[in-house]
Formats: structure tokens, sequence, C-alpha cells
């Protein structure tokens, strides 16, 4: 069973649809990284700050599928969990339809950390992410 750790809801905008009139495939991984930065606001990490710290966060990989539609005016219920392996940060996330609770999409993202430009282990984001492990 999964555990999810955060939700979050939005949206779909008629401007995220394509000429066949559902969510352009490339909006699911918009609607999963607003999602992630709120998580990390949650978590009280701020991009702008690590970064002036010389820590960045990056996708490494996505891993991306796509089940079911979404359309103009449906709510997105956006839910995640996450967790490390080695260096790497795994964010499971979870797209649902909220008038149904149909899952429409779901992507496992890895992101790990860059300190002054190398590839390590960020303990800010570890300390941060502990109490979702």
């Amino acid at each position: 069973m999964k555990k999810y750790v955060f939700e979050t809801r939005m949206e779909v905008r008629d401007y995220e649809c394509d000429i066949e009139g559902i969510v352009n495939n490339a909006n699911y991984v918009h609607y999963c990284e607003h999602t992630r930065h709120l998580f990390l606001q949650q978590c009280g990490l701020s991009f702008a700050e690590l970064h002036a710290k010389g820590v960045d966060a990056v996708v490494a990989r996505m891993q991306l599928q796509y089940k079911v539609p979404l359309r103009p005016d449906d709510v997105v219920i956006s839910r995640l969990w996450l967790e490390k392996q080695g260096i790497k940060y795994i964010f499971h996330q979870d797209l649902f339809r909220a008038k149904d609770e149909t899952l429409c999409f779901r992507g496992d993202i890895t992101l790990v950390s860059l300190i002054n430009g190398r590839l390590g282990d960020s303990e800010d984001y570890n300390k941060a992410f502990a109490p979702y492990l």
C-alpha cells in the first residue's frame, strides 16, 4: 500500500489542452513539478536559498505512465510519496481526477543533488525529507 506524504489540488486550464481536448502530455510533468515544489516548501526548503549555498536538486530520470486523459475544468488531485536509494530521491507521483478518483497519470521522478556542481549527498535534503521516508 502506498503511503502518500503530500497532496495538493489544481484545476486543468483550457490552454493546457491540445486540439483533441485533452491535457497535453508535457503538462502532466508540470503538474508533478509544481507538486514537488509545494512539498519542498512544506519541508521548509527553498530552491533559491539552496542554490545560493551551492546545492541544486536536478531531475536525473523520469518514468511516466499516462492512464486516462484529463480534460478542461477537471480538478486534479496530485499525491506523492518518496524513497531514497543511495544518493537518489525517487518521487512517486500519482495524479487523480477528483470527481471520481480515477488514476490518470503515474510518474516516478528521480532527483539527485549537485553540490557545487558535483554529484553528492545533500544534508539539507536528507534532513528535510527524513520524516517522510
